[in-house]
């Protein structure tokens, strides 16, 4: 049981680091690294680090930082695009680190699962965004920009203390990530073939073709198609 308890615990802490980093990973950063300098929580070797007081100093300017700029329409989405880069590998390194010293296989599955759980939220987060963002008024990405903070928060602190309650609730959560992301796509293409129609403003007018004076059979001339414009210009 004591075996079955620390798996447990081991894969609700790798899969909430990965999760947290897709939405926020400099929140998850603080929340992993504080309590485990207060003691609330014992984390593994790998996951150390984190209550290093560089890294949290780092940590919380880049969560500073990003408290603005995440509730900021347009620069928000802009954000999300530039740490394409940088949360999914995050993520996946957690992940690898928060499994302890085991062996490197487990490792490196770990790391691959929590890369792909990290993408996936993140992905999630960033079209949700772009679809807030058609809004004109600023205060749903305000709502949407704290609850994502509070789920980084309570949910690590779930996966800390409740690893099987946390593991039913990332299952539900994948699930609804599967049914969403479809929708969030066919939504995003819809807002840049928007984008594309107003900037590209209004088609070229289609060219009439001129085509030259006939005969008939006889050698009278039939009357051409010329259209009259050009008639009247002729004459």
């Amino acid at each position: 049981m004591d075996q079955l308890n620390s798996i447990t615990s081991a894969l609700a802490l790798t899969m909430g680091a990965a999760w947290a980093s897709g939405i926020n990973l400099y929140a998850a950063i603080l929340t992993l690294g504080l309590m485990g300098l207060s003691g609330n929580i014992v984390l593994p070797p790998g996951l150390e680090i984190l209550t290093d007081p560089l890294v949290l100093m780092a940590a919380g300017v880049m969560y500073f930082v990003e408290f603005f700029a995440d509730k900021i329409p347009g620069v928000d989405s802009a954000w999300d695009g530039l740490h394409t880069f940088i949360r999914i590998p995050a993520g996946a390194m957690l992940a690898a680190a928060a499994i302890g010293d085991v062996n490197p296989a487990v490792e490196l599955a770990a790391g691959l699962l929590g890369g792909g759980l990290a993408a996936s939220t993140h992905a999630t987060k960033a079209g949700t965004r772009a679809l807030i963002n058609t809004s004109p008024e600023p205060f749903s990405n305000w709502t949407a920009s704290i609850a994502e903070d509070i789920a980084v928060i309570v949910g690590l602190w779930t996966a800390l203390n409740h690893p099987v309650l946390y593991l039913v609730l990332l299952g539900l959560f994948i699930l609804m990530m599967i049914w969403l992301l479809p929708r969030l796509w066919r939504g995003i293409k819809m807002v840049f073939a928007k984008i594309r129609g107003f900037f590209g403003g209004r088609q070229a007018e289609p060219v009439v073709p001129v085509s030259a004076p006939q005969q008939d059979v006889a050698g009278d001339v039939v009357e051409s198609s010329v259209p009259d414009v050009v008639k009247q210009k002729k004459g």
